[in-house]
């Protein structure tokens, strides 16, 4: 049986305008081509502006590009105007932007750690107040990027699970909050994706042997193409919920049974790998140590 949901018949995002944040690169590039086929028009929102603007010209004439900071209020809502002046409205938003740091609560640089919650948590709530006004007048959709860490909460990870649960928490009360004027509200929980996010981490000379023990599909990296079959069919039918691949929603029903089993399967990988950070910090630096991806470079840049 296939773990990927069939795209869905009778639905359609042609001539929906479309505003993705994070969209330089990985989830947030693939999606803006994907819907961009499907005939949406695409609003590129994001730090990585040359990126960003490769990604709009591979796309065309429906997309264009604009730079903000998720966490800036005053540079979201000059890009937001700017969505609305060039394409008339917005119809669906997909906060994707995110980051990532890797580090043990004890020695991670706070400043990197921080930032995490900021751009991974606050920068949805900003995206989503900013852009809420044009959802509603259209009636839209509103999907936020959750993660695996929402469910499963791995060491050296504290801040994105947080952030990522938080993630999951606030589409829950904003969803019965909007439901009344005609918009509805995703969260996407995808699991490891072939991302530079993830290969970034995957390269930590501490942490990406970490993550590799992880035992089982926990553990598992799938290709980019697996999260844009079930993100593209979720934003098709302006899903609720979207698990990249399905498994993870089952993981739902067991959490209370997860912080246990986790802890226990760290007993004999976290010392090690806690004396090793602690090496590698004394060695390169606490910022340099913490930092992963792209992304993460420009959103703690000069900071």
């Amino acid at each position: 049986m296939s773990l990927l949901p069939a795209l869905p018949t009778g639905r359609t995002v042609r001539g929906k305008v479309v505003l993705i944040t994070g969209a330089a690169r990985g989830i947030g590039a693939g999606l803006a081509e994907r819907l961009a086929a499907d005939g949406a028009k695409v609003a590129l929102v994001g730090l990585e502006r040359d990126e960003q603007q490769r990604v709009a010209d591979r796309i065309g004439t429906a997309a264009r590009a604009w730079e903000a900071d998720v966490t800036d209020w005053a540079a979201l809502e000059r890009a937001v105007d700017g969505v609305v002046d060039h394409f008339g409205g917005i119809d669906i938003v997909i906060a994707n932007a995110g980051i990532a740091t890797t580090g043990f609560v004890r020695s991670v640089d706070p400043e990197a750690f921080e930032r995490v919650l900021e751009v991974d948590l606050l920068g949805v709530w900003r995206t989503f107040r900013v852009t809420l006004p044009h959802v509603v007048a259209r009636k839209g959709y509103l999907l936020a990027i959750s993660s695996l860490a929402a469910i499963t909460h791995a060491p050296g990870m504290a801040n994105y699970a947080a952030a990522k649960a938080g993630v999951e928490a606030f589409c829950n009360s904003l969803r019965a909050e909007v439901a009344h004027l005609g918009v509805r509200v995703g969260v996407a929980h995808p699991t490891w994706i072939r991302t530079d996010l993830v290969e970034s981490a995957d390269a930590h000379p501490v942490f990406g042997r970490l993550r590799g023990s992880m035992p089982g599909p926990l553990g598992r990296t799938y290709p980019l193409g697996v999260a844009l079959d079930c993100l593209q069919a979720g934003v098709r039918r302006r899903a609720r919920t979207i698990h990249v691949p399905r498994w993870v929603g089952a993981l739902k029903l067991v959490r209370a049974f997860l912080p246990p089993i986790v802890e226990l399967g760290s007993r004999s990988r976290v010392p090690a790998a806690d004396r090793a950070a602690l090496a590698d910090i004394e060695r390169r630096g606490a910022r340099e140590a913490a930092v992963t991806g792209h992304g993460g470079r420009a959103a703690t840049g000069g900071r």
